[in-house]
């Protein structure tokens, strides 16, 4: 089949595991000789990756299936794939409800795509949502960013928190080997990327599945390790990564973050409630004193890090008391950011079929109320920022302002200033801060910090 000019368009909703996954379908369609179209009524492959952690972002998916679906009673030669986690949790439902659909495929078989897709040109509907091994990745991803990537270190998740859905879609742990990981990033230090960030759904778990231990009968293969082997990877200036589990985040972790110059003063570990009981009920593993405890160890060898986490309000049977744990915890812990989330409950999770779901009015209440603690707690936090040194990645032009650049702070606060996108992209700058916002920064630049890469 030729698919000269032939061009492809990939909507994506949800986590970042997601987006990564999306950069490597595309890579795959280019490599097929696809053309990228930002406009999907102009595109023959349109594929969307597909998140189900909440209600309207798998209602969204359907609204725009629909409209294509239309499309493809005009245009036969149309194909159209749903990826991702709906996919892996709708399986052949998905065709009954769009018998316009061409591929439906789960997240674990995202390096597939060039065979699945070969299976539709041949003139099957394919349903591929069987647990696989997932193949190592040898296709280029075509990233959004010149500056910024992300790698992938483990596939998966083993936990089985009550609200979630993620152990069932996306499959349970793999690793990739130390070496894989770190032959990609010197790839992206060769392509001149200055930021990686390694991603797992349940990251502090990489590498317990990887054959080894040490004499001391550790696994030989953990996060902190792999901080140490692709440290001094050459190009990359600064390496971030995400997501934690606080049952895993250890001590000998923190104590590598700070004696490691390229990783970032920045930790994202969601706490999700901050009362025991909650806890215990979405089956987290730890309590709230456990958390503040890692916070504190955090604080104690990097004092400027960072915090941000994720949390849920309007947990099934959730009290007012209970709720104000959570408030109280995010007081005192002084976030820099938090996700928060009304709780949405998900097919196939253990907490959807409970009794005492909480109304909508009070999961808004208490959505509301979390907000405005994390935006007055967020602006106190920014305080700190007014009149310093900061070093800034530029990744790109300030859309709202073209005169300005903008970038991120090794706390990974936005921070904006005036500058040429076109000298300053993919630069470090230290910027003097002299605006402060809740969740961004303004500066003057001060001088930019030529990096050579060996």
């Amino acid at each position: 089949m030729t698919t000269s000019r032939r061009h492809y368009h990939i909507t994506t909703f949800g986590c970042q595991m997601n987006k990564a996954d999306s950069e490597r379908m595309a890579g795959i369609l280019e490599d097929m000789g696809f053309e990228w179209s930002e406009d999907p009524n102009q595109a023959d492959v349109i594929l969307y990756n597909t998140c189900t952690i909440r209600d309207n972002a798998e209602q969204k998916v359907y609204s725009y299936l629909g409209r294509q679906a239309k499309r493809k009673h005009e245009q036969p030669d149309l194909t159209l794939i749903v990826a991702g986690c709906v996919a892996q949790q709708e399986g052949e439902t998905l065709l009954r409800r769009v018998p316009e659909l061409d591929l439906v495929m789960g997240p674990q078989h995202a390096n597939r795509l060039k065979d699945l897709l070969q299976q539709v040109f041949d003139g099957n509907q394919v349903v591929a949502t069987e647990p696989i091994h997932i193949i190592e990745d040898i296709t280029k991803p075509r990233r959004d960013s010149k500056v910024t990537a992300w790698v992938n270190v483990i596939y998966g998740c083993n936990e089985r928190c009550t609200y979630c859905v993620v152990p069932n879609v996306r499959g349970v742990e793999q690793s990739r080997t130390p070496e894989a990981i770190r032959a990609e990033m010197e790839e992206l230090g060769r392509q001149g990327y200055k930021e990686v960030t390694l991603l797992g759904q349940n990251i502090d778990a990489y590498g317990r599945d990887l054959p080894g231990v040490t004499p001391e009968g550790r696994h030989q293969h953990t996060l902190t390790d792999l901080l140490y082997y692709v440290h001094d990877v050459p190009g990359v200036e600064r390496i971030r990564f995400a997501t934690s589990h606080p049952r895993y985040f250890t001590e000998r972790l923190i104590r590598a973050c700070a004696e490691l110059p390229k990783v970032c003063e920045h930790f994202h570990i969601p706490f999700q409630s901050g009362d025991n009981e909650v806890l215990k009920r979405m089956a987290r593993g730890y309590t709230h004193e456990k958390y503040r405890r890692i916070i504190n160890t955090i604080r104690k060898y990097v004092p400027d890090a960072a915090i941000s986490a994720d949390a849920i309000v309007g947990f099934p049977t959730e009290t007012e008391e209970q709720f104000e744990n959570t408030l109280k915890l995010v007081a005192d812990i002084g976030f820099d950011q938090l996700n928060t989330a009304a709780y949405s409950p998900r097919p196939g999770t253990p907490a959807a079929v409970w009794e005492n779901q909480l109304s909508e009015e009070v999961k808004s209440d208490r959505l509301q109320r979390l907000n405005h603690l994390v935006a007055t707690i967020a602006a106190e936090r920014s305080q700190r920022y007014m009149g310093r040194l900061e070093e800034v990645l530029v990744e790109d032009q300030n859309p709202k302002d073209k005169t300005q650049v903008m970038g991120r702070t090794r706390t990974n606060r936005l921070t904006f200033f005036t500058g040429d996108i076109n000298e300053l992209k993919g630069k470090l700058v230290k910027v003097r801060i002299s605006e402060v916002r809740a969740f961004s920064l303004t500066g003057e630049p001060v001088e930019v910090r030529e990096v050579v890469s060996v």
